[in-house]
């Protein structure tokens, strides 16, 4: 973990390999909120923290930029906790591993965190710092994110004075993000009930792994593999074949993440043993020619194992998970006509989970069009309503709409250029950052968000580019000493 500090900016990786020993899962940020307020403390810098760990840090303005307006630093301290199957970590109280290779960072088998721990550590390198020049900043480092941008949307923000707010949330260098979706969490409870099993049964359990998951918004353009989708047409197909029962089916973990593995366990004749086999065998096959340009690891397992339980789904409770699964909205919606190569609407098919009275599904829903949102949103109220199934809505966040006089983003353009001699690129993305709520607590707020080169965020391969971290930090200390010329833009 030393070899960490040996790398520049100094700071910077220090206040990241301490972030990267507190447990920060979302939802579980009490520990990561109250090191950030002993960081203000420490550094005599004033702070607020509101009853949902939302934390702002105040810091004047240098010598010669005290009168300049206020820049808003703004950053999530939650992160997605994934973890390969055969790693042992406990996310609620073990440290992350990191681990160095060659000029990037990774955690040890899971999710890194830098997504958006780099936000925070740049942020109290700055508030820390005696040297570096920059105008009035106020912090803001906001819990839940990743679950909703459930801290945003709660936070108070009449205490902030900014007029312009620089996110750290972004994942591509020299990219400027001026734009992005909006979006929804869904739960689906489809009302399930039991019957007996009877007869001479073998119970097997097939499981869908090897994918490569991702982000639902930055990856879903990519087309890989959805496990829960996967095993939905795997049930669809084997029902016109053989007579099954099913006792589970789980899969995914979180619902802003494309599922890499899913699990089913059911129960057929002794007869039907072979024609299973050969079903499976054959299934793969076709699921890896689908994939094989993009998720070529795909694997489906077939492993007999004992009973779990004399109780499975009964016919129409079978019936309705299936079609559940055929029908629910999954995968790019529709494509933006601007903007080339932009997902403009999707849906992501994060988690399936079995109760002993319900199957859960939960999908995440993402648009930068609001019209087009809702009808995703209809889409599923109409399937549950088809399938007695209970539908609820949460996390419904505004989108970032385009700001054509951006000062800032001139700014930000000018700056790079006389940085690196070269033009900065200008995008949109198809996930939620939280300016779309800032906006609409601060409607006068001119924001952009930038970030390092990030890889495979929330996938146990999430990893970061040490030399892009280094580059965009001197980017952002460029931006606040130059402040002084954004106003003659």
């Amino acid at each position: 973990m030393d070899k960490i500090l040996n790398f520049k900016p100094h700071d910077v990786f220090a206040y990241f390999e301490e972030i990267s020993k507190i447990p920060r899962g979302s939802g579980n940020e009490q520990r990561i909120s109250d090191y950030l307020v002993d960081f203000a403390k420490s550094n005599n810098l004033s702070y607020i923290r509101d009853n949902y760990n939302n934390v702002i840090i105040k810091k004047n303005g240098t010598k010669g930029y005290e009168n300049l307006p206020t820049v808003i630093l703004q950053g999530h301290m939650d992160m997605v906790n994934e973890k390969n199957n055969d790693k042992v970590h406990d996310f609620e109280n073990d440290p992350l591993s990191l681990v160095i290779k060659g000029d990037m960072i990774f955690a040890d088998n899971t999710t890194l965190g830098a997504d958006n721990g780099i936000a925070l550590a740049m942020t109290m390198a700055i508030l820390s710092s005696d040297s570096i020049e920059h105008p009035p900043i106020e912090a803001v480092f906001t819990v839940e994110e990743e679950t909703g941008l459930v801290g945003a949307y709660k936070l108070d923000a009449s205490s902030l004075n900014g007029e312009y707010l620089i996110n750290l949330d972004s994942e591509e260098e020299g990219e400027l993000l001026v734009s992005c979706a909006g979006g929804a969490r869904t739960k689906m409870l489809l009302p399930v009930d039991y019957t007996a099993l009877h007869g001479n049964y073998l119970t097997y359990h097939i499981s869908v792994k090897g994918l490569k998951g991702g982000h639902s918004g930055m990856d879903i353009i990519k087309g890989r593999g959805n496990s829960n989708i996967i095993m939905g047409r795997i049930l669809n197909d084997l029902q016109g074949i053989m007579n099954f029962e099913i006792f589970s089916i789980n899969g995914g973990s979180k619902m802003n993440a494309i599922p890499r593995e899913c699990d089913l366990v059911i129960g057929i004749s002794p007869k039907d043993k072979e024609n299973l086999e050969f079903f499976v065998d054959k299934f793969e096959g076709n699921i890896k020619n689908e994939l094989r340009e993009k998720d070529d690891d795909v694997k489906i397992t077939l492993n007999e194992t004992s009973i779990i339980s004399d109780k499975v789904l009964n016919e129409d409770s079978k019936s309705r998970l299936i079609a559940a699964l055929m029908l629910i909205p999954n995968g790019v919606y529709t494509m933006s006509a601007s903007i080339e190569n932009l997902v403009e609407s999707s849906s992501n098919l994060g988690i399936v989970t079995t109760n002993s009275d319900h199957i859960l599904f939960e999908s995440a829903v993402r648009s930068s069009v609001n019209s087009l949102k809702k009808v995703i949103l209809q889409k599923q109220k109409n399937l549950a309503n088809l399938l007695w199934a209970e539908l609820t809505i949460d996390s419904d966040y505004p989108e970032w709409q385009y700001n054509p006089d951006s000062k800032l983003r001139t700014h930000f353009q000018n700056v790079y250029k006389k940085l690196t001699g070269k033009a900065a690129h200008i995008t949109a993305i198809h996930a939620g950052v939280e300016c779309g709520l800032f906006k609409e607590k601060m409607p006068n707020l001119d924001m952009i968000s930038i970030g390092p080169n990030m890889y495979d965020v929330h996938t146990p391969n999430e990893h970061i580019s040490i030399s892009s971290v280094e580059r965009t930090y001197e980017y952002l200390l460029a931006i606040l000493k130059d402040f002084k010329n954004i106003e003659s833009i």
